[in-house]
Protein backbone atom coordinates (compact mmCIF):
# COMPACT_ATOMS: atom_id res chain seq x y z
CA UNK A 1 0.00 0.00 0.00
CA UNK A 2 1.39 3.43 -0.95
CA UNK A 3 0.96 6.48 1.27
CA UNK A 4 1.87 9.87 -0.09
CA UNK A 5 4.06 11.97 2.14
CA UNK A 6 2.58 15.40 2.77
CA UNK A 7 5.00 18.34 2.83
CA UNK A 8 3.70 20.76 5.43
CA UNK A 9 5.84 23.48 3.90
CA UNK A 10 3.26 23.67 1.14
CA UNK A 11 0.44 24.29 3.59
CA UNK A 12 1.22 27.93 4.47
CA UNK A 13 -1.90 29.89 5.34
CA UNK A 14 -0.09 33.24 4.92
CA UNK A 15 -1.75 35.15 7.79
CA UNK A 16 -1.29 38.93 8.17
CA UNK A 17 1.95 38.83 10.15
CA UNK A 18 3.88 42.11 10.48
CA UNK A 19 6.96 40.63 12.16
CA UNK A 20 7.75 37.00 11.55
CA UNK A 21 8.72 34.47 14.21
CA UNK A 22 12.45 34.58 13.46
CA UNK A 23 12.67 38.38 13.91
CA UNK A 24 10.49 38.21 17.02
CA UNK A 25 12.72 35.57 18.58
CA UNK A 26 15.90 37.50 17.73
CA UNK A 27 14.45 40.73 19.16
CA UNK A 28 13.10 39.12 22.31
CA UNK A 29 16.24 37.08 23.00
CA UNK A 30 18.39 40.13 22.16
CA UNK A 31 16.42 42.35 24.56
CA UNK A 32 16.66 39.69 27.25
CA UNK A 33 20.42 39.34 26.72
CA UNK A 34 20.98 43.11 26.84
CA UNK A 35 18.83 43.47 29.95
CA UNK A 36 20.78 40.69 31.68
CA UNK A 37 24.11 42.21 30.55
CA UNK A 38 23.15 45.67 31.81
CA UNK A 39 21.94 44.36 35.17
CA UNK A 40 25.06 42.21 35.59
CA UNK A 41 27.25 45.12 34.44
CA UNK A 42 25.87 47.59 36.97
CA UNK A 43 25.97 45.02 39.72
CA UNK A 44 29.60 44.09 39.00
CA UNK A 45 30.55 47.76 38.63
CA UNK A 46 29.12 48.46 42.06
CA UNK A 47 30.70 45.30 43.42
CA UNK A 48 34.14 46.12 41.94
CA UNK A 49 34.00 49.72 43.22
CA UNK A 50 32.97 48.62 46.68
CA UNK A 51 35.49 45.79 46.78
CA UNK A 52 38.34 47.97 45.48
CA UNK A 53 37.52 50.68 47.98
CA UNK A 54 37.42 48.16 50.83
CA UNK A 55 40.67 46.65 49.61
CA UNK A 56 42.40 50.08 49.39
CA UNK A 57 41.14 50.97 52.87
CA UNK A 58 42.44 47.69 54.28
CA UNK A 59 45.76 48.28 52.53
CA UNK A 60 46.00 51.80 53.97
CA UNK A 61 45.15 50.47 57.43
CA UNK A 62 47.87 47.82 57.20
CA UNK A 63 50.47 50.43 56.19
CA UNK A 64 49.33 52.78 58.96
CA UNK A 65 49.59 50.06 61.62
CA UNK A 66 53.05 49.08 60.38
CA UNK A 67 54.24 52.69 60.53
CA UNK A 68 52.66 53.28 63.98
CA UNK A 69 54.60 50.35 65.44
CA UNK A 70 58.07 51.42 64.23
CA UNK A 71 60.12 51.79 67.44
CA UNK A 72 62.19 54.67 66.09
CA UNK A 73 59.06 56.61 65.25
CA UNK A 74 57.63 56.01 68.71
CA UNK A 75 60.87 57.23 70.36
CA UNK A 76 61.04 60.28 68.09
CA UNK A 77 57.92 61.75 69.70
CA UNK A 78 59.93 62.32 72.93
CA UNK A 79 62.71 64.23 71.12
CA UNK A 80 63.16 67.98 70.76
CA UNK A 81 62.50 67.98 66.95
CA UNK A 82 60.35 64.92 66.06
CA UNK A 83 59.73 66.17 62.51
CA UNK A 84 63.40 66.01 61.59
CA UNK A 85 63.47 62.31 62.47
CA UNK A 86 59.98 61.16 61.47
CA UNK A 87 59.58 62.86 58.03
CA UNK A 88 62.75 61.36 56.46
CA UNK A 89 61.75 58.01 57.91
CA UNK A 90 58.27 58.10 56.30
CA UNK A 91 59.24 59.25 52.79
CA UNK A 92 60.71 55.90 51.59
CA UNK A 93 57.82 53.98 53.13
CA UNK A 94 55.38 56.14 51.12
CA UNK A 95 57.23 55.44 47.91
CA UNK A 96 57.43 51.70 48.51
CA UNK A 97 53.76 51.25 49.48
CA UNK A 98 52.32 53.48 46.73
CA UNK A 99 50.26 55.49 49.23
CA UNK A 100 49.22 58.99 48.14
CA UNK A 101 50.28 60.33 51.51
CA UNK A 102 51.51 59.24 54.93
CA UNK A 103 50.98 61.91 57.53
CA UNK A 104 52.13 61.66 61.18
CA UNK A 105 50.88 64.11 63.79
CA UNK A 106 51.00 64.52 67.56
CA UNK A 107 48.06 64.67 69.96
CA UNK A 108 47.54 68.33 68.98
CA UNK A 109 47.30 67.22 65.32
CA UNK A 110 50.55 69.04 64.45
CA UNK A 111 52.19 67.38 61.44
CA UNK A 112 55.57 65.68 61.94
CA UNK A 113 55.51 64.05 58.49
CA UNK A 114 53.85 65.13 55.24
CA UNK A 115 54.63 64.57 51.54
CA UNK A 116 54.77 68.36 51.10
CA UNK A 117 57.54 69.75 53.37
CA UNK A 118 55.98 73.24 53.55
CA UNK A 119 53.04 71.80 55.45
CA UNK A 120 55.17 70.35 58.27
CA UNK A 121 54.40 71.88 61.64
CA UNK A 122 50.90 72.81 60.56
CA UNK A 123 47.69 71.34 61.86
CA UNK A 124 46.22 68.26 60.16
CA UNK A 125 43.08 68.85 58.04
CA UNK A 126 39.92 66.69 57.95
CA UNK A 127 38.80 66.59 61.56
CA UNK A 128 38.67 62.79 61.69
CA UNK A 129 41.47 62.08 64.18
CA UNK A 130 39.43 62.10 67.35
CA UNK A 131 38.68 58.38 67.47
CA UNK A 132 42.38 57.53 67.19
CA UNK A 133 43.74 60.21 69.54
CA UNK A 134 41.02 60.06 72.16
CA UNK A 135 39.72 56.46 72.03
CA UNK A 136 42.75 54.70 70.58
CA UNK A 137 40.83 53.16 67.66
CA UNK A 138 42.24 52.07 64.30
CA UNK A 139 39.82 52.75 61.45
CA UNK A 140 39.28 53.81 57.86
CA UNK A 141 37.46 57.04 56.99
CA UNK A 142 36.66 59.34 54.11
CA UNK A 143 37.45 63.02 54.43
CA UNK A 144 38.67 66.06 52.51
CA UNK A 145 42.24 66.89 53.47
CA UNK A 146 44.86 69.30 52.22
CA UNK A 147 45.39 67.09 49.12
CA UNK A 148 41.67 66.68 48.41
CA UNK A 149 39.05 64.00 49.06
CA UNK A 150 40.69 60.78 50.14
CA UNK A 151 40.23 57.39 51.70
CA UNK A 152 42.52 57.17 54.71
CA UNK A 153 43.37 54.91 57.58
CA UNK A 154 43.97 56.27 61.11
CA UNK A 155 46.09 54.37 63.68
CA UNK A 156 47.17 55.78 67.09
CA UNK A 157 50.89 55.89 68.07
CA UNK A 158 51.73 54.71 71.57
CA UNK A 159 54.79 55.48 73.69
CA UNK A 160 55.11 54.08 77.17
CA UNK A 161 51.47 53.00 77.00
CA UNK A 162 50.20 56.47 76.19
CA UNK A 163 48.83 57.87 72.93
CA UNK A 164 51.38 60.32 71.67
CA UNK A 165 50.25 60.78 68.06
CA UNK A 166 48.44 59.44 65.01
CA UNK A 167 49.48 57.96 61.64
CA UNK A 168 47.26 58.76 58.65
CA UNK A 169 47.78 56.79 55.42
CA UNK A 170 45.57 57.69 52.47
CA UNK A 171 44.71 57.23 48.82
CA UNK A 172 43.01 60.02 46.88
CA UNK A 173 39.36 59.34 45.84
CA UNK A 174 40.15 60.43 42.29
CA UNK A 175 42.88 57.81 42.04
CA UNK A 176 40.53 55.11 43.36
CA UNK A 177 37.83 56.12 40.84
CA UNK A 178 40.38 56.08 38.06
CA UNK A 179 41.46 52.54 38.93
CA UNK A 180 37.81 51.46 39.24
CA UNK A 181 36.99 53.04 35.85
CA UNK A 182 39.84 51.14 34.23
CA UNK A 183 38.58 47.85 35.64
CA UNK A 184 35.01 48.63 34.64
CA UNK A 185 35.94 49.59 31.09
CA UNK A 186 37.62 46.24 30.55
CA UNK A 187 34.72 44.46 32.16
CA UNK A 188 32.09 46.26 30.00
CA UNK A 189 34.06 45.40 26.87
CA UNK A 190 34.03 41.73 27.84
CA UNK A 191 30.30 41.88 28.64
CA UNK A 192 29.50 43.52 25.29
CA UNK A 193 31.52 40.87 23.47
CA UNK A 194 29.57 38.19 25.34
CA UNK A 195 26.30 39.95 24.45
CA UNK A 196 27.31 40.09 20.78
CA UNK A 197 28.14 36.37 20.74
CA UNK A 198 24.83 35.66 22.53
CA UNK A 199 22.86 37.64 19.91
CA UNK A 200 24.60 35.71 17.15
CA UNK A 201 23.58 32.56 19.01
CA UNK A 202 20.01 33.92 19.17
CA UNK A 203 20.02 34.33 15.38
CA UNK A 204 21.26 30.75 14.96
CA UNK A 205 18.68 29.39 17.43
CA UNK A 206 15.84 31.36 15.81
CA UNK A 207 16.86 30.09 12.37
CA UNK A 208 17.02 26.51 13.64
CA UNK A 209 13.61 26.70 15.31
CA UNK A 210 12.15 28.31 12.19
CA UNK A 211 13.57 25.44 10.14
CA UNK A 212 12.09 22.87 12.54
CA UNK A 213 8.69 24.54 12.09
CA UNK A 214 9.08 24.35 8.27
CA UNK A 215 9.17 28.13 8.06
CA UNK A 216 5.66 28.51 9.49
CA UNK A 217 4.46 31.22 11.84
CA UNK A 218 2.70 30.46 15.16
CA UNK A 219 -0.57 31.72 13.67
CA UNK A 220 -0.18 29.30 10.76
CA UNK A 221 0.59 26.41 13.12
CA UNK A 222 -2.47 27.23 15.24
CA UNK A 223 -4.64 27.42 12.10
CA UNK A 224 -3.32 24.10 10.80
CA UNK A 225 -3.83 22.47 14.20
CA UNK A 226 -7.44 23.66 14.28
CA UNK A 227 -7.93 22.55 10.67
CA UNK A 228 -6.39 19.13 11.37
CA UNK A 229 -8.54 18.62 14.44
CA UNK A 230 -11.67 19.58 12.49
CA UNK A 231 -10.81 17.18 9.67
CA UNK A 232 -10.05 14.32 12.05
CA UNK A 233 -13.22 14.79 14.06
CA UNK A 234 -15.41 15.07 10.95
CA UNK A 235 -13.94 11.97 9.29
CA UNK A 236 -16.44 9.12 9.10
CA UNK A 237 -13.74 6.52 9.77
CA UNK A 238 -12.38 5.98 13.26
CA UNK A 239 -8.79 7.21 13.67
CA UNK A 240 -6.48 6.41 16.58
CA UNK A 241 -2.83 7.47 16.93
CA UNK A 242 -0.25 5.92 19.28
CA UNK A 243 3.33 6.90 20.04
CA UNK A 244 6.21 4.41 20.17
CA UNK A 245 5.35 3.53 23.78
CA UNK A 246 1.74 2.59 23.00
CA UNK A 247 0.33 5.79 24.53
CA UNK A 248 -2.77 7.30 22.89
CA UNK A 249 -2.06 10.71 21.39
CA UNK A 250 -5.24 11.18 19.34
CA UNK A 251 -8.69 9.59 19.07
CA UNK A 252 -11.49 11.03 16.95
CA UNK A 253 -15.21 10.92 17.74
CA UNK A 254 -15.95 8.07 15.30
CA UNK A 255 -13.31 5.90 16.96
CA UNK A 256 -14.83 6.73 20.36
CA UNK A 257 -18.22 5.51 19.13
CA UNK A 258 -16.74 2.29 17.72
CA UNK A 259 -14.58 1.53 20.76
CA UNK A 260 -16.82 2.73 23.60
CA UNK A 261 -20.29 3.13 21.98
CA UNK A 262 -20.37 6.72 23.26
CA UNK A 263 -18.53 10.02 23.30
CA UNK A 264 -16.03 10.23 26.17
CA UNK A 265 -13.83 13.06 27.44
CA UNK A 266 -10.25 13.29 26.20
CA UNK A 267 -8.93 13.08 29.78
CA UNK A 268 -10.06 9.45 29.88
CA UNK A 269 -7.66 8.31 27.16
CA UNK A 270 -5.11 10.96 26.12
CA UNK A 271 -1.67 10.21 27.53
CA UNK A 272 -2.70 6.75 28.72
CA UNK A 273 -1.48 3.35 27.55
CA UNK A 274 -3.87 1.76 25.09
CA UNK A 275 -3.98 -1.50 27.06
CA UNK A 276 -5.61 0.30 30.00
CA UNK A 277 -8.20 2.10 27.87
CA UNK A 278 -9.45 -0.24 25.13
CA UNK A 279 -12.22 -2.70 25.92
CA UNK A 280 -10.43 -5.40 23.87
CA UNK A 281 -6.78 -5.58 25.09
CA UNK A 282 -5.76 -7.80 22.14
CA UNK A 283 -6.16 -4.78 19.84
CA UNK A 284 -2.88 -3.37 21.17
CA UNK A 285 -0.72 -5.80 19.17
CA UNK A 286 -2.47 -4.81 15.94
CA UNK A 287 -2.67 -1.06 16.51
CA UNK A 288 0.96 -0.75 17.67
CA UNK A 289 2.51 -3.06 15.06
CA UNK A 290 5.64 -1.38 13.65
CA UNK A 291 5.12 -3.26 10.36
CA UNK A 292 1.53 -2.07 9.90
CA UNK A 293 -1.71 -3.95 9.28
CA UNK A 294 -3.99 -3.93 6.25
CA UNK A 295 -7.74 -4.65 6.22
CA UNK A 296 -7.62 -6.91 9.27
CA UNK A 297 -11.16 -7.89 10.25
CA UNK A 298 -11.83 -7.67 13.98
CA UNK A 299 -14.74 -7.59 16.39
CA UNK A 300 -14.90 -4.57 18.69
CA UNK A 301 -17.88 -4.53 21.04
CA UNK A 302 -20.97 -4.85 18.86
CA UNK A 303 -19.14 -3.85 15.69
CA UNK A 304 -17.17 -5.74 13.07
CA UNK A 305 -14.44 -3.43 11.80
CA UNK A 306 -11.61 -3.42 9.29
CA UNK A 307 -8.36 -2.22 10.89
CA UNK A 308 -5.63 -0.52 8.87
CA UNK A 309 -2.50 0.46 10.77
CA UNK A 310 0.32 2.54 9.29
CA UNK A 311 3.66 2.98 11.14
CA UNK A 312 5.22 6.44 11.48
CA UNK A 313 8.98 6.75 11.02
CA UNK A 314 11.09 9.87 11.46
CA UNK A 315 14.74 9.71 10.41
CA UNK A 316 14.62 5.90 10.50
CA UNK A 317 13.22 5.90 14.05
CA UNK A 318 9.84 4.35 14.85
CA UNK A 319 7.62 7.11 16.28
CA UNK A 320 4.27 5.34 16.56
CA UNK A 321 1.28 4.32 14.44
CA UNK A 322 -1.89 5.78 12.96
CA UNK A 323 -4.78 3.32 12.63
CA UNK A 324 -8.13 3.62 10.89
CA UNK A 325 -11.23 1.66 11.90
CA UNK A 326 -13.95 1.11 9.29
CA UNK A 327 -17.30 -0.28 10.27
CA UNK A 328 -17.78 -3.43 8.19
CA UNK A 329 -21.55 -3.29 8.59
CA UNK A 330 -21.69 0.08 6.86
CA UNK A 331 -19.48 -1.21 4.07
CA UNK A 332 -21.75 -4.21 3.62
CA UNK A 333 -24.80 -1.96 3.54
CA UNK A 334 -23.21 0.07 0.77
CA UNK A 335 -22.30 -3.14 -1.02
CA UNK A 336 -25.89 -4.34 -0.76
CA UNK A 337 -27.17 -1.02 -2.05
CA UNK A 338 -24.86 -1.43 -5.02
CA UNK A 339 -25.99 -5.01 -5.39
CA UNK A 340 -29.60 -3.85 -5.49
CA UNK A 341 -28.73 -1.35 -8.19
CA UNK A 342 -27.08 -4.17 -10.11
CA UNK A 343 -30.19 -6.29 -9.62
CA UNK A 344 -32.37 -3.54 -11.06
CA UNK A 345 -29.92 -3.11 -13.94
CA UNK A 346 -29.93 -6.85 -14.63
CA UNK A 347 -33.73 -6.90 -14.50
CA UNK A 348 -33.93 -4.02 -16.95
CA UNK A 349 -31.31 -5.66 -19.14
CA UNK A 350 -33.26 -8.92 -19.13
CA UNK A 351 -36.46 -7.07 -19.89
CA UNK A 352 -34.77 -5.15 -22.71
CA UNK A 353 -33.37 -8.36 -24.16
CA UNK A 354 -36.73 -10.08 -23.89
CA UNK A 355 -38.59 -7.25 -25.58
CA UNK A 356 -35.89 -7.06 -28.25
CA UNK A 357 -36.54 -10.71 -29.09
CA UNK A 358 -40.27 -10.09 -29.14
CA UNK A 359 -39.83 -7.13 -31.48
CA UNK A 360 -37.78 -9.29 -33.84
CA UNK A 361 -40.56 -11.90 -33.72
CA UNK A 362 -43.17 -9.25 -34.57
CA UNK A 363 -41.01 -7.87 -37.40
CA UNK A 364 -40.56 -11.39 -38.79
CA UNK A 365 -44.30 -12.07 -38.78
CA UNK A 366 -44.96 -8.79 -40.53
CA UNK A 367 -42.35 -9.56 -43.21
CA UNK A 368 -44.05 -12.89 -43.75
CA UNK A 369 -47.36 -11.08 -44.17
CA UNK A 370 -48.88 -12.77 -41.11
CA UNK A 371 -50.48 -9.64 -39.70
CA UNK A 372 -53.14 -11.51 -37.73
CA UNK A 373 -50.53 -13.67 -35.95
CA UNK A 374 -48.45 -10.53 -35.23
CA UNK A 375 -51.44 -8.73 -33.72
CA UNK A 376 -52.35 -11.77 -31.63
CA UNK A 377 -48.74 -12.02 -30.37
CA UNK A 378 -48.68 -8.31 -29.45
CA UNK A 379 -51.99 -8.58 -27.63
CA UNK A 380 -50.80 -11.68 -25.79
CA UNK A 381 -47.60 -9.98 -24.53
CA UNK A 382 -49.38 -6.76 -23.77
CA UNK A 383 -52.00 -8.62 -21.76
CA UNK A 384 -49.25 -10.47 -19.85
CA UNK A 385 -47.44 -7.24 -18.88
CA UNK A 386 -50.73 -5.55 -18.11
CA UNK A 387 -51.77 -8.54 -16.04
CA UNK A 388 -48.58 -8.34 -13.97
CA UNK A 389 -48.85 -4.57 -13.54
CA UNK A 390 -52.54 -4.68 -12.65
CA UNK A 391 -51.96 -7.54 -10.27
CA UNK A 392 -49.20 -5.77 -8.39
CA UNK A 393 -50.94 -2.39 -8.38
CA UNK A 394 -54.06 -3.95 -6.94
CA UNK A 395 -52.30 -6.08 -4.37
CA UNK A 396 -49.35 -3.88 -3.23
CA UNK A 397 -49.60 -0.31 -1.92
CA UNK A 398 -45.81 0.30 -1.86
CA UNK A 399 -44.59 1.25 -5.38
CA UNK A 400 -40.96 0.24 -4.63
CA UNK A 401 -41.99 -3.29 -3.73
CA UNK A 402 -44.19 -3.42 -6.89
CA UNK A 403 -41.31 -2.19 -9.05
CA UNK A 404 -38.89 -4.74 -7.59
CA UNK A 405 -41.33 -7.63 -8.16
CA UNK A 406 -42.03 -6.57 -11.77
CA UNK A 407 -38.29 -6.51 -12.40
CA UNK A 408 -37.87 -9.97 -10.86
CA UNK A 409 -40.81 -11.32 -12.90
CA UNK A 410 -39.16 -10.12 -16.11
CA UNK A 411 -35.74 -11.43 -15.02
CA UNK A 412 -37.23 -14.85 -14.22
CA UNK A 413 -39.10 -14.90 -17.52
CA UNK A 414 -35.86 -14.20 -19.38
CA UNK A 415 -34.05 -16.99 -17.48
CA UNK A 416 -36.84 -19.45 -18.14
CA UNK A 417 -37.86 -19.64 -14.48
CA UNK A 418 -41.50 -19.84 -13.54
CA UNK A 419 -41.96 -17.11 -10.97
CA UNK A 420 -45.53 -16.78 -9.69
CA UNK A 421 -47.30 -14.70 -7.09
CA UNK A 422 -50.04 -16.41 -5.09
CA UNK A 423 -53.48 -15.12 -5.98
CA UNK A 424 -54.39 -14.50 -2.33
CA UNK A 425 -51.37 -12.22 -1.79
CA UNK A 426 -52.09 -8.69 -0.59
CA UNK A 427 -49.99 -5.85 0.91
CA UNK A 428 -52.01 -2.70 1.55
CA UNK A 429 -50.07 -1.47 4.58
CA UNK A 430 -47.94 1.64 4.20
CA UNK A 431 -44.26 1.14 4.98
CA UNK A 432 -41.91 3.62 6.57
CA UNK A 433 -38.53 4.21 4.95
CA UNK A 434 -36.73 1.85 7.31
CA UNK A 435 -39.28 -0.94 6.81
CA UNK A 436 -39.27 -0.46 3.03
CA UNK A 437 -35.49 -0.65 2.88
CA UNK A 438 -35.38 -3.80 4.98
CA UNK A 439 -38.17 -5.46 2.99
CA UNK A 440 -36.67 -4.58 -0.41
CA UNK A 441 -33.29 -5.98 0.63
CA UNK A 442 -34.90 -9.15 1.95
CA UNK A 443 -37.11 -9.74 -1.15
CA UNK A 444 -34.25 -9.03 -3.57
CA UNK A 445 -31.76 -11.30 -1.77
CA UNK A 446 -34.23 -14.16 -1.24
CA UNK A 447 -35.50 -14.16 -4.84
CA UNK A 448 -31.92 -14.04 -6.17
CA UNK A 449 -30.99 -16.97 -3.93
CA UNK A 450 -34.03 -18.86 -5.13
CA UNK A 451 -33.09 -18.23 -8.79
CA UNK A 452 -29.57 -19.50 -8.09
CA UNK A 453 -31.05 -22.58 -6.41
CA UNK A 454 -33.29 -23.58 -9.35
CA UNK A 455 -31.28 -22.52 -12.39
CA UNK A 456 -29.62 -25.96 -12.73
CA UNK A 457 -32.84 -27.89 -12.05
CA UNK A 458 -35.15 -29.32 -14.66
CA UNK A 459 -38.16 -27.95 -12.78
CA UNK A 460 -37.50 -24.29 -12.12
CA UNK A 461 -40.31 -22.89 -10.04
CA UNK A 462 -40.46 -20.06 -7.49
CA UNK A 463 -43.60 -18.97 -5.68
CA UNK A 464 -44.16 -15.79 -3.68
CA UNK A 465 -46.87 -15.21 -1.13
CA UNK A 466 -47.36 -12.10 0.95
CA UNK A 467 -50.03 -10.79 3.26
CA UNK A 468 -50.61 -8.08 5.85
CA UNK A 469 -53.70 -9.65 7.38
CA UNK A 470 -53.09 -9.56 11.10
CA UNK A 471 -50.45 -7.63 13.06
CA UNK A 472 -47.49 -8.51 10.82
CA UNK A 473 -46.44 -8.27 7.17
CA UNK A 474 -45.54 -11.76 5.97
CA UNK A 475 -43.51 -12.68 2.85
CA UNK A 476 -42.90 -16.31 1.85
CA UNK A 477 -40.47 -17.14 -0.95
CA UNK A 478 -40.27 -20.82 -1.89
CA UNK A 479 -38.24 -22.57 -4.61
CA UNK A 480 -37.91 -26.04 -6.14
CA UNK A 481 -34.18 -26.29 -5.58
CA UNK A 482 -32.14 -28.74 -3.51
CA UNK A 483 -33.17 -27.18 -0.23
CA UNK A 484 -31.00 -26.64 2.85
CA UNK A 485 -29.97 -29.44 5.23
CA UNK A 486 -31.65 -29.23 8.62
CA UNK A 487 -28.31 -29.08 10.46
CA UNK A 488 -27.43 -25.92 8.51
CA UNK A 489 -30.78 -24.20 8.96
CA UNK A 490 -29.35 -21.73 11.52
CA UNK A 491 -25.78 -21.55 10.28
CA UNK A 492 -26.80 -20.08 6.91
CA UNK A 493 -27.66 -16.81 8.66
CA UNK A 494 -24.11 -16.43 10.00
CA UNK A 495 -21.90 -13.88 8.31
CA UNK A 496 -19.34 -15.42 5.98
CA UNK A 497 -21.07 -18.79 5.70
CA UNK A 498 -22.35 -19.80 2.26
CA UNK A 499 -23.33 -22.99 0.40
CA UNK A 500 -22.20 -21.36 -2.86
CA UNK A 501 -18.71 -21.61 -4.25
CA UNK A 502 -16.41 -18.62 -4.58
CA UNK A 503 -14.99 -15.84 -2.41
CA UNK A 504 -16.76 -12.89 -0.77
CA UNK A 505 -19.98 -14.81 -0.17
CA UNK A 506 -22.08 -15.38 2.92
CA UNK A 507 -23.18 -11.78 3.47
CA UNK A 508 -26.65 -11.61 1.82
CA UNK A 509 -28.65 -13.61 4.35
CA UNK A 510 -26.67 -12.23 7.30
CA UNK A 511 -27.30 -8.65 6.19
CA UNK A 512 -30.95 -9.42 5.43
CA UNK A 513 -31.45 -10.87 8.91
CA UNK A 514 -29.74 -7.86 10.47
CA UNK A 515 -31.94 -5.34 8.62
CA UNK A 516 -35.08 -7.30 9.41
CA UNK A 517 -34.05 -7.45 13.09
CA UNK A 518 -33.58 -3.66 13.14
CA UNK A 519 -37.28 -3.22 12.30
CA UNK A 520 -38.19 -5.76 15.03
CA UNK A 521 -38.95 -8.44 12.43
CA UNK A 522 -37.86 -12.06 11.95
CA UNK A 523 -36.36 -14.17 9.15
CA UNK A 524 -36.53 -17.95 9.35
CA UNK A 525 -36.48 -21.07 7.22
CA UNK A 526 -39.38 -23.50 6.80
CA UNK A 527 -39.91 -26.74 4.95
CA UNK A 528 -41.41 -25.92 1.54
CA UNK A 529 -44.00 -27.75 -0.58
CA UNK A 530 -41.87 -27.54 -3.76
CA UNK A 531 -39.02 -29.56 -2.31
CA UNK A 532 -36.60 -26.69 -1.90
CA UNK A 533 -36.15 -23.90 0.66
CA UNK A 534 -38.95 -21.70 1.95
CA UNK A 535 -37.88 -18.46 3.61
CA UNK A 536 -40.36 -16.46 5.66
CA UNK A 537 -39.98 -12.75 6.43
CA UNK A 538 -42.09 -11.22 9.14
CA UNK A 539 -42.13 -7.55 10.19
CA UNK A 540 -44.67 -5.78 12.43
CA UNK A 541 -47.11 -3.40 10.77
CA UNK A 542 -47.16 -1.14 13.82
CA UNK A 543 -44.74 1.73 13.02
CA UNK A 544 -43.62 2.02 16.65
CA UNK A 545 -42.93 -1.70 16.92
CA UNK A 546 -41.20 -1.60 13.54
CA UNK A 547 -38.63 0.90 14.79
CA UNK A 548 -39.89 3.74 12.53
CA UNK A 549 -40.59 6.39 15.16
CA UNK A 550 -36.98 6.31 16.37
CA UNK A 551 -35.41 5.85 12.94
Amino acid sequence: MYYRKTDVRNLHIKPDVIVNLKIKMILLIGILIMAVVIIIGFFIEYFVSDTLEAEMGQRALSVAETVAHIPELMEAFSGEDPASIINPMIAPIKESTGAEFIVVGNTDEIRYAHPIPDRLGKKMVGGDNERALVFGESYVSKAVGSLGSSLRAKVPVYSDGKIVGVVSVGFLADDIRSITRTYNEHFWIVLLLIAGIAIIGAVVIASYIKKLLFGMEPEEIAHLLFQKETILQSTHEGIIALNQHGIITMLNSTAEQLLFNSQISAEQYLGKKIQTVLPEPHLFEYLSDANGQSNREMVIGNHIVFVNSVPIYFEQSFMGTVSTLRNKTEIELLAKELDRVKQYANALRAQTHEFSNKLYTIVGLLHLGKKRQAIDYILKESNLQKKWADLLIQKIADPLVSGLLIGKLNQANELGIELSIHSDSVLKSLLCEKQSKALLTAIGNLIDNAMDAVKMKSTRTITIFFTDIGDDIIFEIEDSGEGIPEELSMKIFEQGFSLKEGNHRGFGLALTKQLISEVKGALFLEEGELGGACFVVSIPKDLNKGGCRNA
